[in-house]
């Protein structure tokens, strides 16, 4: 088994990595930016890197050159990414290790205002970016432009992520519902965002490690489904009525980041991960998680407090 470093370990991403790798067998270190950090790690037997993106960036560096593979799953501002994962691919130049990046589906994304997109993109279709995914679009393109250089450089590039203690949309429509006393969807509600379980996320990337292709971008699509029928599962669980909101009442509700995403359609197609590494998800129905308790409490959660 090889050494694996995660940047962005102490994530929802990234924590859900590190304990599939590890138990998969794999060593794995994770980058903690605290001491605190650093002893949750631990005490989950990964081994914690004290360091780093801005200060103390070459301790991330001198790790990556040690460990056999490093995944990017950190949770930073766009506009730093290009600058974050250009030094780290040109350190790794001429080194032959893996380094994968993980994107997402947002760059594609289309502002619709809730209403439904014929447009599916698989993962080498052209698409117009997102504005506001320009420098994780750069970001790509600097990975992929490392494996010519000596770099096992791989995207991945999943789409909503869900599972266990996620904070996506359905969190975000229960929480609706305490804002306004119904299930709330964005204009005809018909926009949808394709998505992934977290667990077959995490099975991705490990099958990435063993069998990826170097300059090569994976999707990973277990499910699709619209906003309303989200609201509509919420609003039947609940015992409430549903409500559409317009995009300006929906900023409000949501936040204006919140309204955006829950009003946008991001449809995707994953061919080349299914055939090049024969990845098949378990998990198909984001719906399941309709009725967990940690998700009804939001549902009569102050605004203003967080989960």
């Amino acid at each position: 088994m090889s050494s694996v470093f995660v940047i962005g370990a102490t994530g929802y991403v990234g924590g859900r990595l590190i304990r599939h790798l590890a138990g998969a067998g794999h060593y794995v270190s994770g980058l903690a930016r605290s001491n605190e950090a650093a002893a949750k790690l631990s005490s989950n037997g990964i081994t914690p890197v004290v360091a780093d993106l801005d200060a103390r960036m070459d301790q991330v560096v001198a790790t990556a050159l040690e460990a056999d593979a490093t995944i990017y799953a950190a949770q930073v501002a766009f506009e730093r990414e290009p600058a974050i994962v250009r030094t780290l691919c040109e350190r790794l130049a001429g080194s032959g290790k893996t380094f994968v990046f993980l994107s997402g589906s947002g760059v594609f994304l289309q502002r619709t205002a809730g209403a439904w997109s014929p447009d599916v993109f698989a993962e080498d279709d052209p698409f117009t970016p997102e504005p506001l995914a320009a420098a994780r679009v750069e970001a790509e393109g600097i990975v992929r432009a490392a494996a010519g250089y000596g770099v096992r450089a791989i995207i991945v590039r999943p789409p909503v992520i869900w599972g266990p203690g996620d904070d996506g949309p359905v969190a975000e429509t229960y929480r609706s519902v305490a804002a306004t006393g119904a299930a709330c969807y964005v204009g005809s509600g018909l926009a949808a965002y394709s998505n992934v379980h977290s667990a077959d996320l995490a099975r991705l990337f490990e099958l990435v490690l063993e069998r990826g292709h170097a300059g090569a971008l994976y999707h990973a699509v277990g499910g699709e489904i619209p906003y309303r029928w989200i609201a509509e599962a919420v609003a039947h669980d609940l015992g409430v009525p549903t409500r559409s909101l317009s995009m300006d009442e929906a900023g409000k509700v949501f936040g204006p980041f919140g309204a955006l995403l829950l009003s946008a359609c991001s449809r995707t197609r994953d061919p080349r991960t299914r055939t090049e590494l024969g990845w098949s998800p378990q998990h198909h129905d984001m719906l399941d998680l309709i009725g967990e308790p940690r998700l009804r409490a939001l549902a009569h959660q102050p605004q203003g407090e967080n989960a």
